[in-house]
């Protein structure tokens, strides 16, 4: 499907648009020359579906979820979050918006290092409305018996499911994941979309993981494929498949 429909909705939800994107336009200035990370991207994200977005590096997908987050702006174009515009929004009103709203998990997982995993996740409660107790975040994960640990006496994917459970603590709407697995074998990967596919189905976080991996696209509900700036393709899982059944 092209990305001049981009209303097609998710197999299950009730078609609450969360993320709107029209006309999404992204170009950096790198000296005399510019580069253009987005080309009129447009689409819809809606409550509580599990997103992946799909495309090698270069395709536009971080630039995406980096707007998204409210950690970039657009060139032109208009991106909403439910009824705010985030194309308009100050500096003080997108920061607002990702500490209440948004969630996020990269690559690297930036724990703190002379924190327990209790104490990395609850940093983050500190600054929220209604946070969850940092003990039940880590719960979500399964890393409840590891919660005393520090980042160096935890592997890398128990660091990652740190970093998921920091992400969740603050209750966001949004999550949104940036190559989670990129650093991790399959089998350590796996457990980390395991903690993000029960997040969203346990509490119901709109999610959208991009990656370079197409064994991932088939946890999700949809998978948006990207390249050179465009999203070029639009698909429905009718039936997901569980993240322990993937393999790459």
């Amino acid at each position: 499907m092209s990305a001049d429909k981009p209303a097609i909705s998710p197999v299950g939800t009730e078609n609450q648009v969360v993320f709107s994107a029209r006309g999404l336009t992204k170009i950096y200035q790198m000296g005399e020359v510019q580069v253009h990370a987005l080309r009129g991207v447009d689409l819809d994200l809606y409550a509580g579906e599990l997103v992946v977005m799909l495309g090698p590096s270069g395709s536009g997908k971080s630039t995406l979820l980096n707007i998204l987050g409210g950690l970039d702006t657009a060139s032109a174009g208009q991106v909403r979050y439910r009824d705010q515009d985030l194309t308009t929004a100050s500096d003080r009103a997108l920061t607002e918006y990702r500490r209440y709203h948004v969630g996020f998990v990269f690559q690297f997982y930036n724990l703190i290092a002379s924190l327990t995993a209790l104490e990395n996740v609850a940093v983050v409660t500190e600054i929220a409305d209604q946070p969850m107790r940092a003990a039940d975040a880590l719960a979500l994960v399964g890393l409840s018996e590891r919660e005393n640990h520090f980042p160096a006496q935890l592997s890398g994917g128990e660091q990652q499911r740190v970093a998921i459970a920091r992400a969740i603590a603050k209750n966001p709407e949004v999550l949104l994941c940036d190559e989670p697995t990129g650093a991790l074998d399959s089998a350590t990967g796996i457990l980390v979309l395991e903690a993000l596919e029960r997040v969203n189905r346990e509490l119901g976080t709109t999610t959208a993981i991009i990656t370079h991996n197409a064994g991932i696209a088939a946890m999700a509900d949809r998978v948006f494929q990207l390249a050179d700036g465009r999203i070029t393709r639009v698909r429905v899982n009718a039936e997901k498949l569980a993240p322990n059944t993937l393999s790459w």
